[in-house]
């Protein structure tokens, strides 16, 4: 009875040796490394043994700050196993992005400066380098309309010729658009004696007539004599105010009106002081000077700033409006 006991329990305890030995092979860290794509630790000194039995716990844990993969490859001599190589490569991919950056070797792009804008760097967002422009002017829009905008359009005018010619030019927008104006603005500005008032205001019938036949201007009758009889308003404004400058800029206290539009939608067609404005005029027996074609006066006099905020011109047109005697 003693033998048989005896030799029982040494069976059990050669079982519960295999039991260990198997529960070692698989909760080896090599093993353990090809499961789970952390390391492996065990608390205290505990043997092998101890996992069946309970008595210490594992921590599975990630290095968030190491920049090495000591903790994801194989401490033994013998090479990692292309297993081993997808794991770390995973791991990497969901690393966080300090340690993602710090190891990632390939050249990055500088980061931009604090405060330079998009259209510093590409301002048509084409990586062509040209400059950002109100969204009105596109890659088909005529090199004089383009021009117009990039030189004249919005900058503060003080001299009362070329307020006269944009005066007029706006006037014409109701038969033409910008671009076929702009495209025979030289002839138009030849024609009518460089829109010098005391000349257009003299100008007889002989006069008119040539400048309605030419067939290279295209000016409908009302419009050339609409010009010429602003001309001799302008001479009345001129004895009243002292200027055509002055009379135009009173309406504005003597310095334009800035707007911040992020979008064409926003810029209107007119606004209370073109409304004023016209209706002034009007009185003063002004023609095709409505609150509309005033309005477009206004912008192209820079009597008020409408480029778009983020147009290259915004800025330049800003500070001559705010520095009028660095323009004049």
């Amino acid at each position: 009875m003693y033998r048989k006991d005896e030799k029982e329990e040494c069976c059990y305890n050669y079982k519960k040796k295999q039991q260990q030995a198997a529960i070692a092979s698989i909760f080896s860290y090599k093993h353990m490394k090809k499961v789970y794509p952390v390391g492996l630790y065990r608390s205290s000194s505990s043997s092998l043994s101890s996992l069946s039995s309970n008595s210490s716990s594992l921590s599975l844990t990630l290095s968030q700050n190491s920049n090495d993969d000591s903790s994801l490859t194989d401490h033994s001599s013998s090479s990692s196993s292309p297993l081993d190589h997808k794991v770390s490569l995973a791991l990497r991919l969901i690393a966080p992005p300090r340690q993602r950056r710090r190891e990632q070797n390939s050249p990055t792009v500088p980061p931009r400066p604090v405060g330079v804008l998009d259209h510093d760097h590409d301002q048509d967002g084409d990586g062509g380098g040209e400059p950002r422009r109100c969204n009105w002017i596109t890659k088909n829009s005529d090199k004089s309309y383009v021009a117009f905008h990039d030189e004249c359009w919005g900058v503060p005018v003080y001299e009362d010729n070329q307020l006269f010619e944009l005066l007029s030019l706006c006037g014409m927008l109701m038969d033409y658009n910008w671009t076929e104006i702009l495209k025979r603005k030289e002839l138009i500005r030849k024609a009518f004696g460089g829109f010098d008032p005391n000349v257009v205001a003299k100008m007889d019938e002989n006069q008119i007539m040539d400048i309605i036949s030419d067939k290279a201007l295209s000016l409908v009758e009302c419009r050339v004599r609409c010009i010429v009889d602003n001309a001799k308003c302008i001479l009345k404004i001129v004895r009243e105010f002292g200027s055509l400058s002055g009379y135009m800029w009173g309406y504005m206290n003597h310095k334009p009106t800035v707007n911040k539009f992020r979008h064409p939608r926003n810029v209107p067609l007119r606004s209370p002081k073109a409304e004023a404005m016209s209706k002034d005029l009007l009185k003063r027996g002004f023609r095709f000077v409505g609150p509309v074609i005033v309005y477009s006066f206004m912008q192209a006099a820079g009597l008020t700033i409408d480029h778009l905020v983020d147009c290259f011109r915004y800025k330049e047109c800003v500070a001559l409006a705010e520095r009028p005697w660095r323009h004049m």
